[in-house]
Parts: C-alpha cells; structure tokens; sequence
C-alpha cells in the first residue's frame, strides 16, 4: 500500500503546503537499508548512540527524496525537489503515521507480550495459523518503540490477520505501542525479572504490559499466577480472559492433563471445554510446552479445528534467534539461517549479507527453500523474493523446492539454478562450484538446510567461540554515546580483533560507520583491505621491511622515532608520493615507544623539511588510566601531551588531530577526548575500569566427549597430578591447551560452567583434551561446556590465574571455530 507524501505530512498535524508529488510505500529509519528509494520516508531519528539527520545528504544522493525530521540544516537548502517534513520528535511521527496506516484496517490482530518466550510464541502461532490465512507478523523480535511501527507498517491490502509482539523497558512505554498495533486478540506469556531494572516492581512492571491489551476482545494467559490475576483485576480485565492451566480443578477452558516426555518428543495430554485431545511436539523442555500451550489457545480461540492443530504441532519448528557467520570451504562466507523462510526475514538476512560481502571482495549468492504459509500466489511471492535479492546486489540465486522451481522463469535475468528437493541439489555437485562467495542460507526447517552446511562448512572440532556481532555494535554505539559528535572514533582490531576475527569486526563496525581501524601490523591491515574494508587504518608498529604493504594497501603508520621517520620519507620520494598520512607518537611516560619532547624540534624541522608525508594525527598511551590510585600520574600525562602537541601543531602548517584516551580513558576521563578516542578491550565487552552496561561478545564452549566413574585415591591425567579424594565422576573435554586454554587451569584452579554449575579442572590440562569433576550432576556426553562468556566472564577467569581478559581473549587459537551471529 502506498500514501501520498500530502497524506502523511496532514497525518502529522504539518500546515498545508504544496509537496512534490510522491507517494510512499516504505519506511525507513537506517541509513544503510535502502531499497525502492523514490517510495522511501526516511525518518531522522535521535537516539542515545546516534542522529539520523546526518545521514540525510546521503541519502538523497541515493535516491531517497522524502524526510521526517526536528530540523533544518542550512547545507539542505540546495537539495532539490524534496520534502523536508518538520516534526517535533520524529520517533512520534513515526509511530503516528503507522498509527494512521494501521487505522485502514478492520482485521483482526493478536499482539504478544510478556517477559519471556515472546517471539517463540508469534512465531508458532503463525506456523498453526499460516496456511489457513494470510498473516502479516512481526520480523524477528521488532517488539521495540522503533520496531513495533515498522512491523505494523508491513501490513497491506492481503492481510488477513496482523501478529505483532510488543516489548517494553520502561514505564510510559506500552500505551504508544497499544494506539499502533491496536490488538483484537492478546497473549500473555508471563511476568518475570527481565527489562526489571526500569520499574520499582514486578506489579508496576505487570500493569504498564496490560496497558496493551485495555481495548482487546480476550487475553489469552495462564491461570494461576496471582500477580498476573491481581493486576488483571486491577486493571478490570480478568472478564476478558481465556485461560489455560495446569490445574485440573481449574475452570479454564483448557487444561494441560498429562505430559510424557521421551528424549526428542513430548505428549502432551489436553481438555478443551472437558472434550480431550493430544498433541505430539517435537520439543521436551518446559519452556516449550509452556509456549505452545499459548499458541494452542489462540487456535482454539479463533475455531481452528483440534485435526488442524494436532498436524501443526507435530510439523513445529525451532524459532531461529539469531543469524551467524561461519567459515566455509574454498574461500567461502556462510550466512546460516536455516530455519524459518518467510519474506520480512528475508530482507533482514539480505541486509546482513551485504554487511558481509563488502563491496568488491564477493559476490552474494541467495539459496533459498520454498517459501511456506505466505499467504500470497507465488509468482507474487517470487517476484518480491527478487525484488529483495536484487536491491541487496545478489549476483545468484539457486531454489530449492517445488513452488519456487516452478516459477524459476522470474529469476531468468539473474544467474540461478532451481532444484525441486534438497537431495536433488546435493546430488547434483553444484556446490562443489562454490567459490569466493558469501552465501546466505535460507530455509524453512522442513527443507534441512543444515545438511547443505554441513558440506560447505570449513570443518573443525567441536570446540567453538561464539562472536555476538550485535553485542560489538551494542558496545561500540556505548562508548559513541559517550562522546562529542565531532569526536572520531578509532577502534583496535589488532590480535585478529583480540581474538574475534578482524575481518568479521571490521565489516560489522565499517558497516556502523566507524571512523579509523588500528592494527599491529602491516599484514594485519592488507589483509581488511583485500576483505574489502575501505575505513582507514593506522599501523602501530611499522617495520621499515613493511612500507610496501604500507603504500599499497594505504595504511597510515604510527611514527615514533627518527629511524623510521627518515626510512619512509625516504621510500615516499622514491615512489613520488607525497601527503602520506602518518600518526606522530609521543612518550609521555609508559616509556614504550614515541618522541620526547627533546625531540621536538627536530621533528617539527624534519617534517617541514619534505612533502612527502603529511601527519594526520599525534597522539600518546596512557600507562594506567584504569587506576585510581595512579590518576596524579594519568593527568600528568595529559598535561604533558597537551604540551608536545601544542608544540607539534605549532611548527606545522597545518592542523591535525589529538588523541590520548583509551577504554579506560573514555570511560573515566571523557573530558580529555579531543580530536578522536581509541577504543580497545571495552570493544569486546570488558571494561578497563569496571563501568557497567556493556555487552558480553565472546564465549568460549566445547563438548563433553567421555564421563567415567573413578574411585576414591585414583588420579587422572598427566603426571597423576589430579588426585581423586573420594568417588568422582569425570568428563573429559574437547579443549586443551592448543586451543588457548592455559596450563594454570589445571588442578582445581579454574572452573567451567556445566549445566550452570561451576566445577573444577582435574588433573593438568592437556594439549587438546582437559578433564573436569562434574559428580552429582545430570550430564551427558555430547552436552556442551561454557569455558567463558555471559555467565562466567572472562574477567572472572582471568583472575582465577593472576593474568588479564587481554591474555585470555587472545590466546584462543585459530583452530578453534569461529561463529559469528547477530540476534
């Protein structure tokens, strides 16, 4: 559906004036995702970490001619035949016009709260409900103020029913989201302590998420919960509910009777309005059975037949939470999301293989499963599937299904191969052919798209470390907000990001706009130009051997002493170059590397003496600006970098930048950010000086390979070091020292998470193999292993061995599997 621009800027209470004519189909409100330019609204929007108005000159050169914004920037007045509508704040304009879009429709809409399992329940309810009619729903989790608006927005003149999830983290929040989706239907899933810290209690917390449901015809809960019953007669809406329970003595009108479990299914035994059923999930744990209780009751609600439901059920699908990365054979990047496929998922995971796929490093190729429970003809499906493949610049695309094959003749203008069953495409040796490609996977459950993965995946054990690229830009938006706007950003992605993978890191921040990479070394920054990275990049440890990868890869090296300095001008006019930037080093007390302030004046001489080289930027390192008890030290070394570089600007004929903050520094000292700021080890979700907020990236897991029963007085392992004081039962892990994993774990030092239970190494670690006590706990082997990560920091572990995150981080070795995704 699509608006005139005259529409929306009356929607928003703007005067009449005369607009171009253009009509609006699409809102937008990230820079990055544009598609369908001259149907695009972008709205400008001020958050925390960033401002969308800096973004609108870029974007009308791409196309976009239709702006939301709160003000008006002198620089815009060139810009021709454009709308600039001028709004007070534009996160209310935008929930305004989706409000006015969402007024066009007389369907009913179920919307889904609750502190938990949200998206598994929308999810499922539209796998009960799909094919009996056509649903517009939520992409992923968009549950959010920004998310919620756009989710509505998609809905269109085919939709049948709307399925949207709403979240709140603040009071005052909920009522904005209910004027937008305006829910016929809700579901509430539970109350509990997430998104707590907001609210002065759970019951506050319990009544602002009932606000979405005031004008509903029936909430669809569990009975039982006497918060969830209290606030619900607080709010007079327990008339309205439609409860299930676990409690046969209950009147809900459906009750959980029994559940059997094996080790891969539950039987779950119901009575709906006293006539009994049963139902076979594909799932066993708790949380599920919870979860696809809630969905039951929107069926049963909306007299979809028990035969329907019981097929359905049996057919679910595990909900994907996240995208992730992996390395592929023959030079390939996969993007696997392997279990679900619909259209609005699609275009999210399009968006994430172009910020994989770099410009000029692969080409994208699409495989793509039939497309389930759409509710549109396919030949109105497919067109859109190509419409989406070709605004992310995909260069192939191969189907896999028998409705997708069928209308392969769309798809003839684009390089593609169509394939009726996923058997047929691997038989076939097609993906043999793959190379140099990123590869997004996309299927739904049925098609097993994780068999295809398993061929073109780079193979290693079943020791990984899991990157959350989400939790790197969730960081780096943390430290921006910390900073002036004009302050530039330079973020270390040296040590292979310590330890994450530079190139993964690079593309996620350069897509995120980050001003200035630094590395160690020259080989360090060929190897993010050859992967596509065109942000520039300091070297911080040139070596005089290097300048050729220097030159031809334009990296900008630090400069610290008069050997290197004279060694690259040297090089610099023997190419005829002139105006290579460099970065001027000064010692102010680590006593490392860089000038002194002896050296000034010769340096200043030196530099004015050739055109050559052009400095950029001076900066200096900060010996201890995480401790307090060194800050008389720490604003020493400020005051004197001031100094050498007011002295160094002042011999220069021209202006550079300042910098001298690291983690540490930004977090305790922001008043010193000058010109840019370097953002190292916080990068990767560890504080250099304790400040909270920051997200976890990285966690290190294995696998249990073996358990054995030892008696009391035995030992294990090299050296019979780990002796066994009473009986004991002991795994053996996939991780040993070759993996990173210290030797000064060993013998009870360090401990791992199991189960969500420490417990202690046994004996000395090995080369690939470590042994653990896990007597008295339910394990198995095959079940996984947390060395480090969201709940066991590697801070914590660091300080177990009297070493830093650094070390840890850093020594994970590159056998060990890198998996990088985004929730």
């Amino acid at each position: 559906m699509a608006y005139n621009i005259a529409d929306i800027a009356k929607t928003l209470k703007i005067k009449s004036v005369t607009y171009p004519e253009y009509n609006i189909s699409h809102l937008l409100t990230d820079s990055r995702e544009v598609f369908n330019p001259e149907e695009t609204l972008f709205f400008a929007l001020k958050t925390k970490n960033n401002n969308g108005h800096k973004y609108v000159e870029e974007l009308y050169k791409l196309g976009i001619r239709n702006f939301v914004v709160d003000s008006l920037a002198p620089e815009w007045e060139t810009l021709t035949d454009v709308n600039f509508l001028l709004v007070k704040n534009t996160l209310q304009a935008l929930q305004a016009v989706s409000t006015f879009h969402r007024d066009h429709f007389n369907v009913p809409v179920i919307a889904v709260t609750g502190s938990n399992g949200k998206t598994i329940v929308k999810e499922w309810i539209y796998q009960l409900l799909g094919s009996e009619r056509r649903i517009t729903r939520s992409p992923r989790s968009y549950n959010s103020q920004i998310g919620v608006p756009l989710s509505v927005w998609q809905m269109n003149e085919n939709t049948e029913l709307g399925l949207f999830e709403a979240g709140i983290s603040m009071p005052n929040e909920m009522a904005k989201l209910q004027r937008i989706i305006q829910p016929t239907i809700g579901v509430f899933t539970n109350i509990g302590d997430a998104h707590q810290e907001n609210f002065k209690s759970l019951k506050q917390k319990c009544l602002e998420k009932l606000e979405l449901f005031i004008n509903c015809d029936v909430i669809i809960c569990e009975e039982g919960n006497p918060l969830l019953d209290e606030c619900m007669t607080s709010a007079c809406l327990s008339q309205k509910r439609f409860t299930w329970s676990y409690n046969l003595r209950s009147s809900s009108p459906l009750l959980i009777q029994s559940v059997d479990r094996t080790d891969t299914v539950s039987y779950i035994t119901y009575s709906f309005l006293g006539l009994p059923f049963t139902i076979e999930l594909p799932f066993v744990d708790d949380a599920s059975i919870e979860n696809v209780t809630s969905a039951i009751a929107v069926a049963l609600y909306l007299t979809t037949s028990i035969e329907i439901i019981q097929r359905k059920v049996r057919q679910l699908e595990p909900v994907a939470m996240r995208l992730d990365v992996r390395q592929g054979k023959n030079q390939n990047i996969i993007v696997n999301d392997t279990y679900n496929s619909d259209i609005n998922s699609l275009k999210i995971a399009l968006s994430f293989l172009g910020q994989q796929a770099t410009e000029d490093s692969q080409k994208k190729t699409l495989i793509l499963s039939d497309i389930l429970q759409s509710g549109y003809s396919d030949e109105a499906l497919y067109r859109s599937v190509l419409d989406s493949a070709r605004a992310a610049n995909v260069e192939k695309i191969i189907g896999v299904g028998k409705h997708i094959s069928k209308q392969q003749q769309i798809f003839e203008n684009i390089p593609h191969a169509f394939f009726e069953t996923t058997e047929e495409f691997i038989e076939s040796g097609i993906w043999n052919d793959f190379h140099a490609e990123t590869i997004l996977l996309k299927g739904s459950r049925s098609f097993e798209f994780e068999r295809i993965a398993e061929l073109i995946e780079q193979k290693t054990h079943e020791t990984v470390l899991d990157i959350n690229l989400d939790a790197i830009v969730h960081n780096f938006k943390f430290y921006r907000s910390r900073l002036n706007p004009e302050t530039k950003m330079i973020c270390m992605v040296k040590a292979d990001a310590y330890g994450s993978g530079s190139v993964e890191v690079a593309k996620m921040l350069q897509y995120h706009k980050c001003d200035y990479f630094a590395v160690a070394v020259a080989e360090e920054g060929s190897l993010l130009r050859k992967s596509g990275i065109k942000t520039p990049i300091i070297v911080l440890n040139p070596e005089v051997g290097g300048f050729n990868q220097l030159f031809e890869s334009y990296l900008e090296p630090e400069v610290y002493n008069f050997r290197i300095l004279d060694a690259f001008i040297r090089e610099a006019q023997r190419r005829g170059i002139s105006d290579f930037p460099i970065h001027i080093k000064m010692d102010t007390g680590m006593h490392r590397l860089g000038f002194t302030e002896e050296d000034l004046p010769r340096l200043v001489e030196r530099l004015l003496s050739q055109k050559a080289l052009r400095v950029v930027s001076t900066f200096s390192h900060l010996a201890a600006s995480e401790s307090w008890a060194f800050d008389e030290f720490t604003t020493g070394q400020i005051s004197t970098f001031k100094k050498l570089a007011a002295a160094l600007q002042q011999g220069l004929d021209y202006p550079i930048w300042k910098h001298i903050l690291n983690s540490a520094g930004i977090e305790r000292f922001p008043e010193e950010q000058m010109d840019m700021v370097r953002l190292g080890i916080s990068q990767y979700g560890v504080s250099a000086s304790g400040l909270s907020g920051l997200r976890n990236v990285c966690t290190l897991r294995t696998t249990i390979l073996q358990i054995k029963h030892i008696e009391a007085g035995e030992t294990v392992g090299y050296g019979r070091k780990g002796k066994v004081e009473h009986d004991s039962d002991i795994a053996t892990l996939r991780i040993g020292y070759a993996d990173g994993l210290s030797r000064q774990f060993g013998n009870g030092a360090g401990h791992v998470l199991v189960k969500d239970k420490l417990v202690p190494f046994v004996g000395n670690i090995c080369m690939d193999l470590s042994m653990i006590d896990v007597t008295g706990l339910d394990v198995k082997e095959g079940d996984p292993v947390i060395i480090f990560g969201d709940s066991l920091s590697v801070t914590d572990l660091a300080k177990t061995i009297n070493t830093i995150p650094y070390e840890i981080l850093t020594s994970v070795s590159s056998r060990v599997k890198r998996i990088y995704f985004r929730e």
